[in-house]
C-alpha cells in the first residue's frame, strides 16, 4: 500500500465510517494549519460522498501561545462571537463534524505559567460542541493526523512514515476491507457491553499499583461500544481507532483513590501531564498529585465550572486492543484512552442513560448524570490492574484480569 493509497483508505474510511456523512449534508471540518495536507484528502473525500460543502474551523497554537505571553488575560479562552452564534446554528443545520487530532507542537507551552495555560482553553466553544454531542444532535468523528511534531514525542525523531504504520494499524487500514474489518471489531465490542449490560453491575472496581477505585453506576447506566445514532438515525463511530465499550456513572458514587497509567496529553491545551493520580470523595475530586507543573495545569480545568470534579465516563479496554498491541505510548487521547481502561471527568454522556433523552441539566444531575463543559479521560488500566463488576449484594465478578476480558 502507497502512502497515497492510505490516505485514501485513511480519507475514506473517516467520511464513510467515522462521521458516515450524508447525502447534501454540510461537514464541519476541524484541524490544526500543520493538518492541511491530511484535511484536503478528507474535505475531497466528503465532497465525494456527496457532502453539499465543507467548511473549515482552523486552529493555530502559536496564535494562543502568543496570547498567553502578551494579550490581556481576561481574554484567555474567549472564543470571537460570530464562531459560537455559527456553532450554534449546528443544532438546527445538524452538519457532520469532523475533526483531527496529532498535537504538532508538543513543547510548544514549555515555560509558561501553567494556570494561563489552562485558563486559554476555548471552554465556550468546547461547551457548546460537548452539548450537541451529548444530545445526540450531530453526527462526529475524531481522527488523527500524523505530523512530523506529534512523531518526535512518540519516537525522539520526526518519522512521520513510521507513526502512519502504527496509525494504519490501529485503523485497520492495512486490511483487505477495512470497512468489513471494523464492521466484525464493533460487533464483538458490542457483544461486550451486552455482557455487561446483562450482569446489571452496581458499581465497578479498579485495583493495582496506586488504584483502589470504586464507580457507582445508576440503575438506568448502560453500557455502549462503538457506535453511536443521532437523533435522526445516521450511525457513526465518533472514535477511529475505537476499542472500548462505556458507561456514564452516578457522579456521586465515586469513592477512593487512582493513579493514571499513562501519560495525559490535556485536550485544547496541548500539555503533557505525567504522574497523575487523584483521590475522590463523594463522587469529587478532592486532591490532585501530578509531576511538576501537572497539578496546577490539571487543577485549573477542574475549577472551570462546578460539576468539572466528578466523573461523567467510565470506559473497559483489555490487551487485546489494536492500540495497545502496538506498543506504542502515542501520547494522544484519541490513541492512548483506546489502548487502556479509563475514566472522564467533567460530562457525562447522556447517551448511556435510559431516560435521559430532552431532559434538562438539572433534571440530568438529579438523575446522576453530570453536567460540565469540561470532558477529559484519563488512562488508568493497564496488566497490573485488575477490573470487577461489583453486584448490589456485594458480590463480585471479574471483568479484566492480566490484561485479559474474562468476563463472559
Amino acid at each position: 500500500m502507497t502512502p497515497d493509497e492510505r490516505l485514501e483508505r485513511f480519507s475514506e474510511l473517516t467520511v464513510r465510517v467515522g462521521a458516515n456523512i450524508q447525502p447534501g449534508q454540510e461537514v464541519v471540518l476541524i484541524y490544526q494549519v500543520e493538518h492541511v495536507p491530511i484535511a484536503r484528502a478528507v474535505a475531497r473525500a466528503a465532497l465525494a460522498a456527496g457532502a453539499r460543502r465543507v467548511s473549515p474551523l482552523i486552529g493555530d497554537l502559536h496564535l494562543r501561545r502568543a496570547a498567553i505571553e502578551l494579550g490581556p488575560q481576561d481574554e484567555l479562552g474567549i472564543t470571537p462571537g460570530y464562531v459560537l452564534d455559527w456553532v450554534r446554528t449546528f443544532a438546527d443545520t445538524r452538519p457532520a463534524i469532523v475533526t483531527l487530532t496529532g498535537d504538532p507542537e508538543p513543547d510548544l507551552f514549555a515555560g509558561l505559567d501553567p494556570v494561563l495555560i489552562g485558563k486559554a482553553e476555548p471552554r465556550d466553544l468546547r461547551a457548546l460542541v460537548i452539548s450537541l454531542i451529548t444530545e445526540s444532535l450531530v453526527n462526529w468523528t475524531i481522527v488523527s493526523a500524523p505530523n512530523p511534531g506529534w512523531a518526535e514525542m512518540v519516537f525522539g525523531e520526526p518519522d512521520v512514515e513510521r507513526l502512519w504504520q502504527a496509525v494504519a494499524t490501529t485503523m485497520r487500514l492495512d486490511d483487505n476491507d477495512p470497512v468489513a474489518a471494523w464492521r466484525e471489531h464493533a460487533a464483538t465490542l458490542d457483544a461486550r457491553a451486552a455482557a455487561l449490560n446483562e450482569r446489571a453491575f452496581d458499581a465497578v472496581r479498579f485495583r493495582g499499583p496506586g488504584t483502589d477505585l470504586v464507580v457507582g453506576l445508576m440503575d438506568v447506566s448502560r453500557w455502549l461500544s462503538a457506535s453511536f445514532e443521532t437523533q435522526s438515525g445516521i450511525a457513526h463511530m465518533p472514535n477511529l481507532p475505537t476499542e472500548e465499550v462505556f458507561t456514564t456513572p452516578d457522579w456521586r458514587r465515586t469513592e477512593g483513590v487512582v493513579r493514571s497509567t499513562y501519560p495525559l496529553v490535556v485536550p485544547g491545551i496541548g500539555v503533557r501531564v505525567e504522574g497523575l493520580a487523584f483521590r475522590f470523595s463523594e463522587g469529587r475530586i478532592v486532591d490532585v498529585e501530578a509531576e511538576g507543573d501537572g497539578a496546577d495545569i490539571i487543577r485549573t480545568q477542574l475549577a472551570s465550572d462546578e460539576r468539572a470534579p466528578f466523573l461523567g465516563e467510565i470506559a473497559l479496554v483489555d490487551g487485546s486492543s489494536r492500540v495497545r498491541q502496538t506498543g506504542i505510548v502515542f501520547y494522544n487521547t484519541l490513541f492512548d484512552e483506546n489502548a487502556t481502561c479509563h475514566i472522564a471527568y467533567g460530562s457525562g454522556l447522556p447517551m448511556a442513560v435510559d431516560g435521559a433523552d430532552g431532559k434538562s441539566a438539572d433534571e440530568l444531575l438529579e438523575q446522576g448524570v453530570n453536567v460540565s463543559s469540561a470532558h477529559t479521560d484519563f488512562m488508568i488500566g493497564g496488566p497490573e490492574v485488575e477490573v470487577d463488576g461489583l453486584a448490589k449484594d456485594g458480590s463480585t465478578t471479574p471483568i479484566i484480569r492480566d490484561d485479559h476480558w474474562v468476563l463472559d
